[in-house]
């Protein structure tokens, strides 16, 4: 099997390649520190060796589950939000058909989602089309008290069991939580649920190869096991013995931090693929929410190609020169279509006839990778053979790892979240929730 590849090339005219190589030493000792958990955040370090630790049994009790879920629902509601939710959603929309949403699927039910947003016309909608469907849930929540998904299971469970009785609810609702704490571990013990732990010592923004992954990943019928390999396969690729200049993450983590002490504070994920939407959405959670501490950490930021070159592609061109670009390209697409000739040819595009689309994509990409060197835009280039569940699995490991590394080259803990805690604390004031009744006050004074 090929692996993904990383060229860094078109960011040497902006930092030499001598100054990224410089930056060995501190690679070094941060992937030294996350192997033996000697910086901050070492409690939340268990995706490290995730991949090599999942076991046959394991994927097949989660198989085994997705398929009690597929051969008992149309649709299957994913409840959760940040990592609960957004690495399941980029590996699906990743995988699936872009139009699965409008075409019937006799094997697999269909795969949506809730509890990462507080929108009552979002829930309203979302009951009203569940309404006439045989769904389940799977309700992911480390402290089931999260408002956004508390509140959507809420809903679920209450209408799930009204739809469809408590017996059949309790077999179509699986929980995926702490192994013994929190309000949906209770409720999962109390009714009877399937369950699957989120680990202690795996973050949300980490979790996508574990059970909060992998469960909604097998339900939607794509191969997990595949997914794993894949991520195993890079886990041996990034490892601490792999050479500096050979091992992508490291190399990864340097590039940016380099781009970064020379004033590119913004890092916008390229693709050129709709499918990969949720993987540019996944990535700036896990790069945003690890790296954005103590007034420090580049921006994550993301286009969609060639779509967002005809609204962003000005500003990218021509706007402040604080910014990169990461483009993920795939070298080969999953289907063939070409060209077809005109008699007429009044769109002028005859002298694209017979080429294969891809090809057209691909000089789009290479035109504006070198449209956008030249305004001054370093570009890293990140090489896909295939879009299919192993290079996922490849390439979220990849970008976990090269995050691990990145924050602590930074100099931040890239494993706690403390500003999070922020919004929570004002919306608990501002709602009156017990426990809050100082808080309450004093926010309300300001308002």
């Amino acid at each position: 099997m090929k692996n993904i590849t990383l060229n860094i090339d078109k960011v040497t005219g902006f930092v030499t390649r001598e100054q990224i190589l410089a930056l060995e030493p501190q690679v070094k000792r941060a992937q030294a520190a996350l192997e033996d958990g000697s910086l901050p955040g070492n409690d939340f370090l268990g995706w490290l060796h995730l991949p090599s630790s999942i076991t046959a049994e394991h994927i097949a009790d989660i198989n085994a589950t997705a398929q009690t879920l597929r051969e008992n629902c149309e649709v299957v509601v994913v409840a959760g939000i940040g990592g609960s939710y957004l690495g399941a959603r980029a590996v699906i929309e990743a995988l699936s058909n872009n139009f699965a949403a409008l075409m019937g699927d006799s094997k697999n039910p269909r795969v949506i989602f809730a509890g990462h947003n507080i929108s009552e016309d979002y829930l309203f909608e979302l009951t009203e089309y569940l309404k006439d469907k045989k769904f389940g849930v799977i309700n992911i929540s480390k402290s089931g008290t999260t408002t956004e998904t508390a509140l959507a299971f809420r809903l679920l469970k209450k209408q799930c069991e009204d739809q469809r009785g408590k017996e059949m609810a309790s077999k179509v609702i699986v929980a995926i939580t702490d192994a013994v704490k929190g309000a949906a571990r209770i409720t999962a013990n109390k009714e009877g649920y399937k369950s699957f732990i989120i680990p202690d010592n795996v973050g949300g923004r980490f979790s996508v190869l574990t059970p909060v992954g992998l469960l909604p990943i097998a339900v939607a019928g794509f191969d997990i096991e595949a997914l794993v390999k894949g991520a195993q396969d890079m886990e041996k690729n990034c490892a601490p013995e792999v050479p500096f200049e050979e091992n992508i993450a490291a190399m990864y983590a340097a590039t940016r931090n380099a781009l970064y002490a020379d004033g590119k504070k913004i890092e916008i994920l390229v693709n050129y693929q709709p499918k990969l939407h949720f993987t540019s959405e996944w990535w700036k959670q896990l790069y945003g929410e690890s790296e954005g501490k103590e007034n420090k950490g580049i921006f994550p930021a993301s286009v969609d190609f060639t779509t967002d070159l005809h609204s962003m592609g000005q500003w990218i061109q021509e706007g402040e020169r604080t910014i990169f670009e990461t483009v993920l390209s795939i070298e080969k697409p999953n289907s063939s279509l070409t060209v077809p000739s005109d008699e007429e040819n009044l769109d002028g595009l005859n002298f694209l006839a017979g080429k294969h689309v891809d090809e057209v994509n691909k000089m789009a990409e290479l035109g504006t990778q070198l449209a956008h060197v030249d305004g001054g835009v370093p570009n890293i280039r990140i090489s896909i053979p295939e879009l299919n569940a192993y290079y996922i699995g490849q390439l979220l490991y990849f970008f976990e790892i090269g995050c691990g590394i990145s924050g602590y080259v930074l100099g931040v803990n890239p494993f706690n979240q403390p500003g999070v805690e922020a919004y929570k604390k004002n919306m608990f004031a501002l709602l009156d929730k017990p426990g809050y009744e100082e808080e309450s006050k004093a926010i309300r004074a300001r308002l």
